[in-house]
């Protein structure tokens, strides 16, 4: 698969080197050009090798979305051995939840309608996962800190300015700081709403088991999966909004287009 092609291609990066050009012809020296080179190459290095890219590319190529095993495998792949534990476990309880449902009057019947239920809640949980190390990823290459002090910094800076092209600059990198810690305060509050996804996740799993054991009528098999339904209907709006939040065209492509930072 060619990742730097694909990531090279994609809307907001030609966009961003469009108007990196125009900056060059304008200014017509070297320096601009230099520093465009080197932040298109930092671009295609982190996109190329991110695991989300790779999967959309992968399921582009193949002109549809991977199949559900292939899909798990790649997800597992991404996660730590402890995550992959956690699945296991979760996965186990999903074949005894399933053994006591085939127990029941027309079990076979009840367990393959369950089982597709609870396999979409499992994909959801290691698509959650997944992201999840994405936001930690984010968030440790991320300095707060600097980016508040900077912040307040430069908003001193450009109302004491009194060149209205320096303060117009100094106005739009206020903008993009004012942007970049926003992002930081929403991964926050997202990494805190998936951990707490993940865990009702487990404890659904967990109640529809100890339910399972003692279950003895198919219509309380229904109310269970009527349940079921709703966590993966909940979690995987869940996954969506978390998932556009890390794309990479939306992080990256608004610095490049806002051309380098010079001093």
């Amino acid at each position: 698969m060619n990742y730097l092609k694909a990531a090279f291609l994609m809307p907001g990066n030609l966009f961003a080197l469009a108007v990196s050009g125009a900056v060059v012809a304008y200014y017509g020296q070297a320096w601009p050009a230099l520093i465009a080179v080197a932040a298109e190459a930092l671009y295609l290095a982190a996109v190329s090798a991110a695991p989300p890219f790779r999967r959309a590319v992968r399921a582009r190529q193949s002109g549809a979305l991977d199949g559900p095993q292939e899909q798990v495998a790649a997800l597992l792949e991404e996660l730590a051995p402890s995550q992959r534990e956690n699945y296991f476990a979760l996965r186990d309880l999903r074949d005894k939840i399933l053994g006591n449902y085939r127990k029941l009057p027309g079990g076979r019947v009840l367990a393959a309608s369950s089982q597709h239920h609870v396999d979409a809640l499992l994909t959801s949980f290691l698509r959650l996962l997944s992201t999840l190390n994405n936001y930690r990823k984010y968030l440790n290459a991320s300095d707060k800190k600097g980016v508040e002090r900077e912040l307040g910094e430069l908003k001193a800076e450009a109302d004491q300015e009194q060149n209205p092209r320096l303060r117009e600059v100094k106005l739009r990198r206020v903008d993009i700081l004012g942007r970049r810690l926003q992002r930081y305060l929403q991964a926050e509050e997202s990494r805190e709403l998936i951990s707490h996804q993940l865990a009702s996740i487990e404890d659904l799993l967990r109640l529809t088991h100890e339910q399972s054991i003692a279950i003895r009528d198919p219509e309380s098999v229904n109310r269970q999966l009527e349940s079921l339904h709703a966590e993966t209907a909940s979690t995987e709006q869940s996954v969506r909004e978390m998932e556009r939040f890390m794309e990479f065209d939306e992080v990256l492509a608004p610095a490049l287009t806002h051309g380098p930072r010079v001093r």
